[in-house]
């Protein structure tokens, strides 16, 4: 069963819920249950925060009783996103129709994919570094937090026009378009949004289970899968650190080691300049089917920019590793959609 309790919002910002007498932090989807205000008596589930979550660690609001059980609903589409739960709400998807592929040209923008969330700024900085002005733009996918406007990464990285787009595919809803699926979100975002290169993967708060298959990280196979299959140049944006606690994580990060495993077909990955011992732990996984190329990651100019960069309480220099691997991808996907392809 849910956990949900009744509470009453004793603070706006941060959004703070008295739930049995204790102040607790919350956040709500004003998409989805409306404006929250001081004093309102709002349903929330409090099973993250009881837990003791560090990512998602706070009360999610359920409903306002108050001043969100009057909505008037929607008139127009009829595709629903959270389907068949309490959730559910209609979305207009940005696939396109039968009508509008027959006969369009074939589009070649390259897809970068990324295991979490914390490579979307480093990869989309990179991107506009070596190509000013390219469109490029986010499909989140599944993986992490399916609420697209949980992400202020996003936020700031559209407020400084890195980004041209956002598309919440799949499970994940809330973005400033809709896609049923991911290879409908790919295809929509680059044949219906005109962008040149597409930047996928999950939102905030990637799942994890510690074992080889239950992880946030496997969406990042079939990511890859959807735009080989539209025959996208497709690029891996591997996981990468050198001061995750975890052991599974250091180095080439077992979730990057699982995708690349399994992968029906080749991609290339991208790999920071300087750091041999990646490159000496990747070559035997690729297997023959994938190809390696090494970029530039400008690590201090990215720590210089004002965008994201904390990554489960680690910044750049804690752990250069981790953002050098974005930083890398962002620029070889800003090489394909040049159509150079030489690193």
């Amino acid at each position: 069963m849910l956990k949900l309790r009744r509470g009453v919002v004793v603070a706006e910002d941060p959004l703070t819920v008295e739930v049995d007498g204790e102040r607790r932090r919350a956040w709500s989807d004003a998409a989805l249950v409306g404006e929250v205000r001081h004093g309102d008596e709002v349903i929330v589930n409090t099973e993250a925060l009881d837990l003791g979550l560090g990512s998602g660690g706070y009360d999610v609001v359920h409903v306002n009783l108050t001043r969100g059980l009057d909505a008037a609903g929607s008139q127009g589409p009829h595709v629903m996103k959270l389907n068949y739960t309490s959730l559910q709400h209609p979305v207009e998807p940005v696939e396109r129709s039968e009508e509008e592929m027959a006969g369009s040209a074939a589009i070649a923008a390259p897809v970068l994919v990324i295991p979490l969330h914390g490579h979307l700024a480093p990869a989309a900085w990179a991107a506009a570094s070596v190509e000013p002005g390219l469109r490029v733009g986010y499909v989140q996918t599944s993986g992490g937090a399916l609420s697209g406007s949980l992400s202020r990464d996003v936020g700031e990285l559209r407020s400084a026009d890195l980004l041209c787009g956002h598309v919440t595919a799949a499970p994940a809803f809330g973005g400033e378009r809709e896609a049923i699926s991911v290879a409908g979100a790919l295809d929509g975002a680059i044949h219906r949004l005109g962008w040149q290169a597409v930047i996928a993967g999950p939102g905030p708060g990637i799942l994890g289970s510690a074992s080889r298959y239950g992880h946030g990280g496997m969406a990042a196979l079939d990511t890859a899968h959807a735009a080989l299959a539209l025959g996208l140049p497709t690029l891996l944006s591997p996981r990468l650190s050198a001061a995750d606690p975890r052991q599974r994580h250091r180095g080439v990060s077992h979730h990057t080691r699982a995708v690349l495993d399994l992968l029906l077909g080749g991609v290339e990955i991208a790999v920071p300049e300087g750091e041999s011992s990646i490159i000496a732990e990747l070559e035997p996984l690729l297997d023959g089917r994938h190809t390696m190329r090494v970029e530039l990651a400008e690590l201090e100019r990215y720590a210089r920019s004002g965008l994201p960069a904390r990554t489960m309480g680690r910044g750049p220099e804690e752990d250069a590793l981790f953002y050098e691997a974005p930083l890398a991808a962002g620029r070889r996907l800003a090489a394909l959609a040049q159509g150079t392809g030489g690193s």
